[in-house]
């Protein structure tokens, strides 16, 4: 039974007691016909009152179709009224969410069609120089090659960042699942040793592995694509004679992988950021787009792991992913 008739029947007690007191069928003819008065009065203002809530109720929903922020008013009804009064907000605020998620969406888009857009400028003006330079007449065998070389390497390098680009967006938005699969950590590492070797020895940093044979769950691809970014631009920030060392080790909970170079390092000022997207350090390379580090974080993140960085400029940097057993 609903507020209201409890008060009814309330009231209609009261005159049925009332009259018994009475004990007078004037009196009691008084008392009925003034409870009924009241209920009809009741019933009036009752009515009243449901009419203007449900007009409050279709502006409501009138003025949502054009703004979905709109707050909404004070769940006050009772009864049916209350549960379709209650059902509508629970719609809108559902509507709501989705629009707002719908909105993030555009945005993301349409600030990573900007960051692309951004990038690709700087090669395909390189492009379009060197390609009106092969148009020249008489130009030299050896400068055609050696533009048409360049052009196939900026190509290169915008097929490299828009496919990064794309990669980093689609772990973003949560679209690229990971396949994990039991797979040995000291093969991964001597398989990444294996693509970075060379990159090493033309710069003169010793790269060092110390791995244990121990089996972690993980996609094999992408934590490769990860670590071989960190791995990288550690041998890429450090000097001659230098060294990049690989140390991991394994218990019951996790994986640790600490990845250490004595190179140049991270001021203060930079290192909170360099996993940041399109960040770039004061002491990065000419060529890098920041990319790399975001791109490892994303993936570490997406295995439910987590990766940090310290350092100290001149003091080299250590990397350190932890990959949470499954």
């Amino acid at each position: 039974m609903t507020m209201r008739g409890y008060i009814r029947a309330a009231a209609a007690s009261a005159a049925v007691l009332l009259c018994v007191m009475l004990r007078s069928a004037l009196g009691c003819a008084v008392v009925m016909g003034i409870l009924a008065a009241a209920l009809l009065a009741e019933g009036f203002i009752a009515d009243l009152w449901y009419k203007r809530r449900l007009e409050s109720l279709i502006t409501y929903i009138t003025k949502v179709q054009d703004d979905l922020t709109l707050a909404a008013p004070e769940c006050s009804a009772e009864g049916q009224l209350g549960i379709l009064q209650s059902e509508i907000y629970k719609v809108v605020a559902l509507l709501r969410e989705q629009y707002s998620g719908e909105k993030r969406q555009k945005e993301y888009m349409s600030d990573m069609l900007s960051d692309i857009s951004h990038q690709v400028k700087t090669p395909l003006t390189a492009i379009q120089l060197m390609t009106e330079l092969l148009e020249q007449p008489g130009l030299e065998e050896e400068k055609r090659l050696e533009y048409a070389e360049k052009i196939d390497s900026q190509l290169g390098r915008i097929t490299w960042l828009i496919r990064n680009l794309l990669t980093l967006s689609q772990l973003e938005a949560g679209v690229l699942k990971m396949k994990p699969a039991d797979i040995s950590l000291r093969e991964l590492m001597e398989d990444i040793n294996g693509s970075l070797e060379i990159m090493a020895e033309v710069k003169g940093v010793s790269l060092e592995t110390k791995v244990p044979d121990v089996m972690i769950a993980a996609d094999r691809h992408w934590l490769r694509e990860a670590l071989m970014n960190i791995i990288k631009n550690c041998i890429e920030h450090t000097d001659e004679g230098g060294y990049v060392r690989i140390d991991a080790e394994q218990n019951n909970i996790s994986t640790l992988i600490t990845i250490e170079d004595n190179g140049s390092g991270i001021s203060k000022t930079d290192l909170p950021h360099i996993f940041e997207r399109f960040y770039k350090a004061e002491n990065s390379l000419a060529q890098s787009v920041g990319i790399g580090l975001a791109l490892a974080k994303q993936i570490i993140n997406t295995h439910s792991g987590t990766i940090d960085a310290e350092s100290e400029k001149g003091r080299g940097t250590t990397f350190t992913v932890k990959l949470y057993n499954m």
